[in-house]
This record gives C-alpha cells, sequence and structure tokens, in this order.
C-alpha cells in the first residue's frame, strides 16, 4: 500500500493539473453553476484532508464557491438524509 502511494499521488496531480487547466480563471467548468460543478466539488472535497488542492489555488476557490452556493448545501442535506436513514434501518 504504501509503495504504490507515490504513484497514486502523481496521477491525482495529473489529473488536477488538467482540471485547472480546463477551469483557468472561470468560476464554474461549462459558463453557468451547474449539476457538473455539484458533482465536481464532491469529488474534490474528498482531497480536502490531503492538502493536494491547496496546490491548485483556482481549485481551491472553485470548491469553496461550490460549497457556498445553497443548491451544493442542498444536495449535501439530501445525501446526508439518506444516509442516516440506511444506517437507521441496519
Amino acid at each position: 500500500h504504501e509503495q504504490r502511494l507515490p504513484m497514486v499521488e502523481n496521477r491525482i496531480r495529473d489529473r488536477l493539473g488538467e482540471l485547472s487547466g480546463g477551469l483557468g480563471a472561470a468560476d464554474w467548468l461549462d459558463g453557468a453553476f451547474s449539476a457538473g460543478d455539484l458533482m465536481m466539488v464532491h469529488v474534490l472535497l474528498r482531497l480536502s484532508g490531503s492538502g493536494i488542492l491547496h496546490e491548485y489555488p483556482n481549485l481551491f476557490a472553485y470548491v469553496a464557491r461550490g460549497e457556498a452556493r445553497p443548491a451544493f448545501k442542498r444536495a449535501f442535506d439530501a445525501q446526508l438524509a439518506v444516509a442516516t436513514a440506511a444506517s437507521r434501518s441496519i
């Protein structure tokens, strides 16, 4: 596991570099905020504990903008409600 970690981190950085380049200075991936941004912000949040996002200032800001959107909060709350209900039924 430990031996593969550098390879995995390099692959993640490659993909983040592509995403960062595609986003550029734009606020959102395809002009206006969309479901695609909602999903991408959710994916990128999984990296928040690693510190890797700090290497890509535009992606770090993108995630912050996404989290601030009411649509993101609604989607997160809905997902949490489903997970909570599922855990209660076990």
